[in-house]
């Protein structure tokens, strides 16, 4: 038996461009080495899957071709995805502005897409091991541990490097480079950062922040919080995708306060307080440390200068990260196959008719919230629709 389609990965992705495929009318084969298929969605939004964020736009997400996910994400959107898990009955909630979640498991998005794939007529083989690829005149030689298979196309969906203990593999990008697809280099991304002077006096402290990667890189405002080796928390995890070697990140502790002026207000209500007292908006450790260089001198006997440079401190806490917690605690990872080498209407590579790649394998990575996700649903349509010949 020849398969039309056969799709290597059963996460998100993999399983959309599956069900889609076989929607289709395609006969579509899906290969993966993990015991059961969705583990990465399984564990995703704390167990409850933030399946999308209905605000998802080409500009929430970062490529070396900035433009690629346009035509998917304007084809399927979040209120496409969100029909499909109304028509399930799966009962979800906004949990911030865009972000949905399930109000109950997300093994139910699991369920959801599996029962979608079996219902188009698509077989699962899990506990597979993928062995090699290879081109053979106008058909696919795919060598699992458990048989050769021949197929009419093959879609790369074996996702990143991100959460190794889930079984994330390099599959897709190896496959990819040996086609002759180009890679952009890879690196953990979504990822707490490491504090070469990491205070563990302060773990566990958090606040709202404003934290930007470097230079001109988006802006977020969220939540931050000390851990014993350095930073974490939405803001941190979204500034850490914009990282770069050498680069310092910048962060606003007091996001949307003139600092100087408030300490100057308070020095002149409170002039016998002690330093800690300027910063009483921030949490009361924090606060201690950032105005210990003040010494134990009343407010009335500071100058202003000092209390400037208390509020620059402030405003633009400057440092140069030693480094992030890697691959272990990324959510997703940022670079992969080169989208250049893609069709952004098909998600084909332009020299080799037939081959597919999508989701995080590509160099297409989402801010946090639902936008990654977003993109396995709109990337996996695109192919799975393209596989199947459907216009």
């Amino acid at each position: 038996m020849i398969w039309d389609v056969v799709v290597l990965g059963a996460g998100a992705a993999g399983l959309m461009a599956a069900a889609t495929a076989g929607q289709g009318g395609a006969r579509v084969l899906v290969l993966d080495h993990g015991p059961e298929p969705g583990r990465k969605i399984l564990i995703s939004g704390g167990g409850r899957c933030n399946f999308t964020h209905m605000d998802t736009s080409p500009n929430c997400f970062l490529s070396q071709n900035r433009h690629f996910a346009r035509s998917a994400l304007a084809r399927y959107t979040p209120k496409n995805f969100l029909e499909l898990v109304e028509r399930y009955r799966i009962a979800w909630h906004e949990k911030a502005k865009g972000q949905l979640f399930c109000d109950g498991s997300a093994r139910q998005i699991v369920e959801m897409l599996v029962s979608e794939a079996h219902d188009a007529g698509c077989t699962l083989w899990m506990d597979t091991r993928i062995t090699d690829v290879e081109r053979e005149e106008e058909e696919f030689r795919v060598v699992t541990d458990h048989a050769e298979i021949r197929t009419r196309k093959v879609i790369l969906a074996t996702g990143g490097l991100s959460i190794p203990k889930l079984g994330a593999s390099d599959l897709s990008l190896r496959l990819a480079k040996r086609f002759g697809l180009k890679l952009v280099e890879t690196a953990p991304a979504l990822v707490p950062l490491i504090l070469a002077d990491a205070d563990p006096s302060l773990a566990g402290v958090s606040l709202n922040v404003a934290a930007r990667g470097h230079g001109k890189a988006a802006r977020f405002e969220d939540g931050m919080v000390f851990t014993h080796r350095g930073l974490s928390g939405p803001a941190i995890l979204q500034a850490s995708s914009y990282m770069e070697a050498g680069k310092p990140v910048e962060i606003d502790l007091l996001p949307g306060r003139d600092v100087f002026q408030m300490l100057l207000d308070i020095k002149k209500a409170r002039p016998k307080a002690l330093p800690p007292s300027l910063l009483e908006a921030l949490p009361s450790r924090l606060a201690k440390e950032l105005a210990s260089d003040l010494g134990d001198v009343m407010l009335a006997n500071q100058p202003d200068r000092q209390l400037k440079a208390l509020a620059e401190r402030v405003s633009r806490w400057t440092f140069l990260p030693a480094g992030t917690e890697g691959y272990a605690k990324a959510e997703v990872m940022r670079g992969g196959i080169d989208t250049r080498g893609l069709s952004s209407q098909t998600m084909e590579a332009s020299d080799v008719s037939g081959l597919y790649a999508i989701g995080e394998a590509v160099d297409v990575t989402g801010w946090l919230g639902g936008h990654n996700f977003q993109w396995a649903w709109a990337s996996g349509v695109a192919a799975g629709k393209a596989a199947a010949g459907v216009v």
